[in-house]
């Protein structure tokens, strides 16, 4: 699974590095390496709802604050976990 990360000017104001920050651990603590592929683009086009991420061309609004939730609720459903 691609999980894409927008860190364009607007989403970096927002968080994105946080974002990915966060995303990295929660990848790497579950082991997950091998199944999830983070990368970074710039500017996914809905600058004011960022921090943009996409999951198979399906685009979410995450902050800092919602990682978590966003990863226990769309990312690890998709991979069977």
């Amino acid at each position: 699974m691609k999980i894409t990360i927008c860190i364009g000017s607007s989403c970096h104001i927002k968080g994105s590095r946080q974002v990915v920050e966060q995303l990295q651990a929660l990848v790497s603590e579950r082991g997950l390496m091998d199944r999830i592929e983070l990368a970074g683009t710039f500017c996914i086009g809905q600058c004011q709802s960022g921090v943009n991420v996409m999951i198979d061309g399906q685009r979410f609004s995450v902050t800092p604050e919602t990682t978590a939730s966003f990863f226990n609720n769309e990312v690890l459903p998709r991979l069977g976990a």
